[in-house]
């Protein structure tokens, strides 16, 4: 499927390219790394002043979640964790704090952050399997986790983040950027253009990569795992999905064990952890000889959070999925911040993107399959506001975050690799791209066949989360209901 296929390093990918068409009537229509301060300067121009993409700037009165949120913790051990109501009652260095309050702009622990981080840095400093909502502050989490477990005077790589797209790594290594700003820490990803040579050495103490990059360090000895204190895995769940980067990752984390002069904490963050991967990261963390990791998860049905407004739109043909993007959405597009349309397929994302500009609809589109520099500009230009509608493949579906993001539609809904199935997962990432630390988001997911309308109705069920319809043809039903979600003044 095509998601799977996005979720790669570029030109590296390890599946049969599944292509797919595009609507009717639309026919025819290498890695290498680089010093966080050289990638803030590159990508300081995305429009991140404001606030980091994956971690905004929140308001005076702190991250807005909801009140009811039932989060679930399970500590390992007998440690006694306390509940974070401040940074200063996490023990972290003067440098961080300004960090933090400087920077970041934030004034307390959002409460996933407040609960997470006493876990990973109390001694023994014990493996975490943490999962929570879109925008949670879930990234804080594990880069505050890297900064505070690193040794500033050792030139050696000591936290390594793993992550399933490059924009992953922009995204997280201008937020570790941002909070280390007024420490010594350094640190180096895989988002430069350029490769070492096999005689260098890596000697940042962060480190931030896609997995395919990561890997070839490792087998080229650039990469040395000796100091290693800390590995983080973020979108984990796809990180460990058996027909995704298992295999690798489970390798990876058993060469971190053998290299390692000492304990290796492993740190695995995601919005979603179905039973099955979520019982195989607690047998691979367990792996470690130690005790049980600790745990953080939400019910999953508290996942879709009502900040997130959710419609269907019954399209009779697929055709008619297009007219409904030209004469209800896009009009309305400048009122509503920025838009992201979800498709399953890159020939999809290709003739959509020339039907909406054949109409005279400023849009952008981005495939895996494009090449890095165009791929970045195309971010760039959504993150700076250039453009206002992004239509993409589901390479942006995890943890790209954009916080004028107030609208994403579902041209395609996510299916598994068998085109049949809900991909219940996927489908929350997405709609988690808008409505972003609470801010206000809605999301329409267009149907047509049976077929579409079943899988749509088995992710309401599974979610335990109601999505009323809005008649596709009905402007002024659409104006209503963006009115209701609080996008529109009407």
């Amino acid at each position: 499927m095509e998601s799977d296929q996005e979720h790669q390093d570029v030109g590296a990918s390890n599946g049969q390219d599944h292509r797919g068409t595009g609507p009717p009537g639309l026919e025819g229509v290498s890695p290498g790394t680089h010093n966080v301060s050289e990638d803030s300067s590159r990508l300081q121009q995305a429009g991140s002043e404001s606030g980091t993409p994956d971690e905004p700037t929140p308001s005076p009165q702190g991250l807005q979640e909801p009140e009811a949120e039932d989060i679930k913790t399970v500590p390992a051990g007998d440690t006694i964790y306390a509940s974070a109501t401040s940074f200063e009652d996490l023990n972290l260095s003067e440098d961080l704090l300004k960090g933090i309050y400087t920077e970041m702009k934030f004034e307390k622990p959002s409460r996933i952050q407040a609960l997470t981080l006493p876990m990973i840095l109390t001694p023994p400093h014990r493996s975490l399997i943490a999962q929570a909502h879109n925008g949670s502050g879930k990234t804080t989490c594990f880069t505050l986790a890297m900064l505070s477990r690193v040794d500033p005077v050792v030139a050696q790589p000591q936290a390594i983040c793993v992550c399933p797209t490059r924009e992953l790594v922009a995204q997280n290594l201008m937020v570790l950027e941002k909070m280390a700003k007024h420490t010594t820490i350094k640190a180096t990803s895989s988002l430069a253009g350029t490769q070492f040579s096999r005689n260098h050495r890596i000697t940042e103490q962060v480190v931030i990569g896609t997995h395919g990059t990561l890997k070839n360090w490792m087998s080229k000895r650039i990469l040395s795992f000796r100091f290693a204190r800390i590995l983080v895995f973020d979108e984990a769940d796809e990180m460990l999905k058996m027909d995704g980067f298992a295999s690798d990752s489970v390798r990876m984390i058993g060469t971190l064990r053998k290299d390692a002069q000492q304990h290796v904490q492993i740190l695995l963050f995601s919005a979603t952890f179905n039973e099955k991967v979520k019982n195989y990261a607690l047998r691979v963390v367990r792996d470690n000889g130690r005790e049980d990791a600790n745990q953080v998860f939400v019910p999953r049905e508290d996942l879709s959070l009502d900040v997130i407004k959710q419609y269907r739109v019954d399209c009779p043909t697929p055709l008619d999925k297009v007219s409904v993007l030209k004469e209800m959405i896009f009009p309305q597009c400048e009122k509503l911040g920025q838009t992201i349309i979800f498709v399953r397929t890159r020939e999809v994302a290709r003739s959509l993107h020339a039907a909406m500009e054949n109409e005279g609809h400023r849009c952008t589109s981005i495939r895996g399959d494009m090449d890095n520099e165009l791929r970045d500009k195309v971010v760039n230009e959504f993150r700076n506001g250039t453009t206002k509608i992004l239509i993409s493949t589901d390479v942006l579906s995890r943890g790209f975050d954009v916080t004028q993001v107030t609208l994403v539609i579902n041209y395609d809904v996510p299916v598994e690799k068998d085109w049949t199935t809900p991909a219940y997962e996927t489908y929350l990432h997405r709609i988690g791209r808008s409505g972003r630390f609470g801010r206000k988001g809605a999301a329409f997911n267009l149907v047509s066949g049976e077929q579409e309308k079943r899988i749509l109705d088995s992710i309401s069920e599974y979610f335990k989360h109601d999505i009323p319809e809005v008649p596709f043809n009905d402007e002024d039903e659409f104006l209503e209901v963006l009115k209701q979600a609080g996008l529109t003044d009407g």
